[in-house]
């Protein structure tokens, strides 16, 4: 069994969506495909140079939305049994696809691999390629554990600050996964990051498009969508995902 395609999905409020969509498509530089669903609340992003798409929307009933992952695998039902084994649930069975809980309680789907292959390429000096788990401390050790059996074959190793942990999949594939641990508890969630060549122009371009500033990190700043969703700006490689220096995350 093994991961052959990544997805990050933008899930926000259903009365929002609209501004969402929007706003991701300017960022990521994709239009929008047909919407799927029964209520249309399915969206896919498509690159518009021939890449296979990374990133999908989803409109939520109810709640703030955040982000989720999705992998595509050969097989879905034995990388169901793996995550069932390794300490998952099932939120929901669909036909040829599923929706899991981790351990923490953050979403992920399996779902089958199309033959996407080809990554999409750096936006303005940007990329999205990340979904940060942001767990509470008492779930911490157990969800490292978790995703790291459930990611085999991905680099695990700790992060550039001791509260982060990072899950990096083999060339090729568009998103990787890093755990954030939290200095209080509350419900796991996860935020969208982007790889940044220089953070303070794809700051400035994103505020452009709607974004607002919310809070300043080390090497990362916050900002918020016309949507009302968080996500980072962090200071990385775009091409390779990795800190310009030294350092994985």
């Amino acid at each position: 069994m093994s991961i052959r395609w990544t997805y990050a999905f933008v899930d926000r409020p259903s009365a929002s969506f609209g501004l969402a969509h929007a706003f991701w498509t300017s960022v990521t530089d994709t239009r929008l495909s047909e919407f799927r669903g029964d209520q249309g609340e399915f969206v896919t992003l498509l690159p518009s140079d021939g890449a296979d798409a990374c990133v999908k929307a989803q409109a939520v009933g109810s709640g703030a939305g955040g982000a989720h992952p999705d992998f595509a695998v050969d097989d879905v039902a034995a990388f169901v049994r793996s995550a069932l084994r390794l300490g998952a649930d099932v939120a929901a069975e669909h036909e040829g696809w599923a929706v899991l809980r981790s351990p923490a309680g953050q979403l992920f789907c399996a779902v089958p691999w199309h033959g996407e292959s080809v990554r999409p390429p750096v936006v303005r000096g940007s990329r999205l390629d990340q979904i940060c788990l942001d767990v509470p401390p008492s779930a911490y050790d157990t969800e490292v554990t978790f995703w790291t059996g459930l990611l085999d074959g991905w680099r695990s190793a700790a992060g550039s600050l001791p509260e982060f942990h990072v899950l990096a999949p083999s060339p090729g594939l568009p998103i990787r996964v890093l755990l954030q641990r939290l200095g209080q508890e509350r419900p796991a969630s996860a935020h969208l990051d982007f790889a940044c060549a220089d953070i303070a122009a794809t700051r400035a371009r994103h505020e452009e498009l709607g974004a607002s500033f919310v809070a300043q990190g080390s090497h990362w700043t916050v900002l918020r969508d016309p949507a009302g969703g968080v996500y980072c700006l962090t200071g990385r490689d775009p091409e390779t995902g990795g800190r310009p220096a030294a350092g994985a995350s």
